[in-house]
């Protein structure tokens, strides 16, 4: 999935623009954090930093400021011209949208959208856009340049007035203002055929291949690569053309067809039995067995068939091993939509407090590539512009099952969706659940084939050590107060080892409008096991507004201090307050080693 364009503002008068921009676009916007101001804004430190870290993560860059400027910013970074994202400057009146890298990898097409939304004028500049109004070295979706290597030359020779011979057939090509003729000066080829360049050559493969494939449960995934580059190789059909791999549903969580897929590196789709029964009449090798096991009559052929559509054919007939199956259909143009459902994908995302500073950059990228997101609003609120574009799920807390139920059979529609947490998504959140459901049952078939990925977060416990000091320096523990899904006696009983084990303890949920017994509880045993002067960190709203931090002894924790968004970490007999020159205090946990040659020690690491 393209990712989201970012703009790029430095002064709060350039702001109407980036909005507009924004608009248009679906980005998100960047500001100057010292001089612009805004809720839905992603704020900026270091404006050198930040830039070259989204060009390098090849993210789009419009930014809104003079074209030298962002020039100067880049340069330290530029290095491959066939792997550059769009980058473009537009002048603070909007006047002048101007594309200065990735022209072909769409900063053309971004300056032209720009510039109808902005009532400006595209500088656009590439040799090739502006004399034939196409650009050879990026076509079009559902076409790839075999060789783009040789794109520069091919271009120059046109634009010193060459000539082509096109042999095939594309719209995109016939359509521009290029100069054909029989015995052209340089040559184009369009074909999904294997075919070796010429000098002064292009060749472009259209994406009108599928390749329908079935498999047993637990397939090799080299049986089924051989089998699918055996008929490939047989019908000498290029690699380039395949527009999708696809299979039965049943299959959309078969290792070896995604592998194949990945190989590649094309979608893989999915069809359900009663689609590919309808396509019976057109199998050249209809199965009574395969019916009476999985619900239609074939599953390579019909897949291939029901991906090309009635205006398709099948050109290779099924072949197998003992293990898989395959057959090839053609479609009667290049595919630029595909039919039938993808895998979908829960992401488990941990956005930690919420801020954007404290969220990793995979955590962003995932929200990003989700079409859906579900989560408590107030999460889903943190994100930010992050959720401009998504369809979102809200739900109540104490509604944990619920959401999550319903995020994976979204995905089970073949979507892709952001579960999201606050915190850690594995730490006393959404991601246990997500397998618990797993185990057992209770969701529709296609939400158990979804495929899902996990990426961690921030969580409390390490935001509150690193706000107070380094209190986690030594063996620690987490331990939940709440009594709602375990057992009191569970928990005293935990709580009672950690302090004889004399654990650094964080207490997660420690008190809540009605449970107010329990932190008291856990205070005065804690002082049978270590000194009523242990530093206890008591840490609110942490990387967000109103944010928090206090050190109290353990004697003195007050449960009146403490609330639902507290976490409490109490330290070991061993953690330690300092003041440092600035009047600042910190906990700190030493390492272990008292009484020991410190020295020795890291000398041998």
């Amino acid at each position: 999935m393209t990712k989201q364009t970012a703009i790029i503002v430095l002064s709060e008068s350039a702001l109407p623009i980036a909005r507009k921009i924004a608009e248009a676009t679906n980005g998100v916007i960047h500001a100057q954090q010292k001089r612009v101001s805004g809720a839905e804004l992603t704020p900026i430190d270091d404006l050198r930093a930040h830039v070259q870290a989204l060009f390098l993560d090849g993210t789009p860059i419009v930014a809104v400021m003079a074209s030298g400027a962002l020039i100067r910013l880049l340069a330290p970074v530029l290095s491959d011209k066939m792997s550059e994202p769009a980058v473009l400057a537009v002048s603070e009146n909007g006047a002048s949208i101007v594309p200065l890298l990735g022209g072909h990898h769409g900063a053309n097409d971004l300056a032209r959208e720009i510039a109808d939304a902005l009532n400006g004028f595209a500088a656009v500049t590439t040799a090739g856009d502006v004399k034939f109004g196409v650009a050879l070295d990026s076509p079009p979706d559902g076409f790839v340049l075999a060789n783009p290597e040789a794109a520069k030359e091919v271009m120059a020779s046109l634009v010193a007035g060459a000539t082509v011979k096109l042999e095939g057939q594309a719209e995109w090509l016939t359509a521009s203002a290029l100069s054909f003729a029989d015995d052209g000066d340089v040559s184009i080829v369009v074909t999904d055929q294997t075919y070796a360049p010429s000098a002064n050559q292009l060749v472009y493969h259209p994406k009108n291949i599928v390749i329908g494939v079935g498999c047993e449960r637990g397939c090799p995934a080299e049986d089924l690569q051989e089998l699918v580059l055996a008929q490939l190789s047989k019908a000498n059909l290029s690699p380039h053309s395949i527009a999708c791999i696809a299979s039965l549903d049943v299959k959309s969580d078969e290792s070896a067809v995604h592998a194949l897929a990945n190989h590649f590196n094309v979608p893989a789709r999915f069809f359900d039995a009663a689609t590919l029964e309808a396509e019976t009449a057109r199998l050249q090798s209809p199965s009574d067995v395969v019916f009476a096991e999985v619900g239609c009559h074939g599953v390579s052929e019909g897949a291939a068939l029901a991906s090309v559509g009635g205006d398709g054919d099948l050109i290779v007939p099924k072949a197998k091993t003992k293990k898989s199956t395959c057959a090839i259909a053609r479609a009667a143009k290049p595919m630029t939509a595909l039919a039938g459902r993808a895998r979908g994908t829960v992401y488990v995302v941990g956005i930690g407090p919420g801020s954007e500073a404290w969220r990793s950059p995979e955590v962003s990228r995932m929200v990003l590539k989700s079409t859906d997101l579900v989560g408590y609003s107030l999460y889903l609120e943190l994100l930010g512009p992050l959720a401009n574009g998504k369809q979102r799920h809200d739900f109540d807390l104490g509604k944990e099952e619920d959401r999550v139920r319903h995020a994976m059979e979204l995905a089970g529609e073949g979507k892709d969706v952001a579960l999201v947490c606050s915190g850690d998504a594995g730490i006393y959140a959404m991601a246990t659940l997500i397998y618990e459901l797993f185990d057992k049952g209770g969701i529709t078939d296609a939400a158990q084939r979804i495929e899902v990925i996990c990426s961690p977060g921030i969580s409390a416990l390490q935001g509150a050590a690193a706000r107070s000091g380094a209190p986690l320096g030594h063996d620690f523990c987490t331990i939940s107060l709440s009594d709602l899904l375990t057992p009191w006696a569970d928990i005293q009983r935990r709580v009672r080892a950690a302090g004889e084990g004399d654990f650094v303890i964080a207490f997660y949920n420690p008190v809540s409008k009605k449970r107010r017994t329990q932190l008291a509880w856990a205070r005065d045993e804690l002082l049978n096991h270590r000194p009523a002067t242990s530093p206890v960190i008591l840490a609110t709203n942490l990387g967000r507004d109103g944010e928090k931090v206090r050190i109290v002894p353990l004697g003195e924790l007050n449960v009146d201090d403490v609330d639902m968004l507290t976490v409490v970490i109490v330290g070991s007999s061993d953690s330690r307050v300092v003041t440092t020159g600035d009047g600042k205090s910190w906990v700190y946990t030493p390492r272990g080693y008292s009484g020991k040659d410190t020295t020795q020690m890291e000398s041998t690491r």
